[in-house]
C-alpha cells in the first residue's frame, strides 16, 4: 500500500537563486493495492505532503501550501502517476501546547484539486477531506510517523 515515505526536495526557479525551492515530507499510498474485495478507489494514488519541522525558513524556500502545484507536477512526473489517478493531500500534524500540554489542535488534512494542462498542475483548489477517506489517510500517515519515531 505504501509506495514512498521520505523527504522530497524540489528545485525552484531562477537558476542559482533557487527561488521557491523546498523540502517536505512525502508519503505516496496506493489504496487499491492490495485489493481484497474492498472498495476500489477512482483516485487510488494518494500523495500526502507535509512541511518539515524547522526553526525558520531558509532563504528562498517555501511551504507545501505555497508550492503545492509545483510539488504535484514534480511528483506526477518523477513517480509516473497519471494526474487523473492522483489525490493530493496537504497534511498538518496535530499539535499540543500550553504549560502542561493541555491544549490540542487537531491534525488537518486538506485535499487539493488541480486543473491539469500539458502535464502541469495549475489553479489549486483546497477542500476539506471528509471521513471515511480522511480517517484512512490520517491513520496511514500517523502510523508511519510513529514508526519513524520509535
Amino acid at each position: 500500500m505504501r509506495i514512498h515515505d521520505d523527504i522530497f526536495e524540489w528545485e525552484g526557479f531562477g537558476g542559482k537563486l533557487r527561488l521557491a525551492s523546498g523540502r517536505c515530507r512525502l508519503w505516496i499510498f496506493d489504496l487499491n493495492r492490495p485489493h481484497r474485495g474492498g472498495v476500489m478507489h477512482l483516485r487510488p494514488m494518494v500523495v500526502v505532503a507535509a512541511d518539515l519541522p524547522q526553526d525558520g525558513m531558509l532563504k528562498g524556500q517555501v511551504t507545501v501550501r505555497s508550492a503545492n502545484s509545483h510539488i504535484a507536477t514534480q511528483v506526477s512526473h518523477r513517480f509516473r502517476i497519471p494526474p487523473q489517478r492522483m489525490l493530493f493531500v496537504e497534511y498538518t500534524p496535530a499539535e499540543t501546547y500550553g504549560p502542561h500540554g493541555e491544549y490540542r489542535i487537531a491534525a488537518v488534512l486538506d485535499a487539493v484539486d488541480f486543473t491539469w494542462q500539458e502535464g502541469l498542475a495549475l489553479y489549486p483548489r483546497r477542500r476539506t477531506l471528509e471521513p471515511p477517506l480522511r480517517d484512512l489517510i490520517q491513520g496511514l500517515v500517523e502510523g508511519f510517523a510513529v514508526d519513524d519515531a520509535g
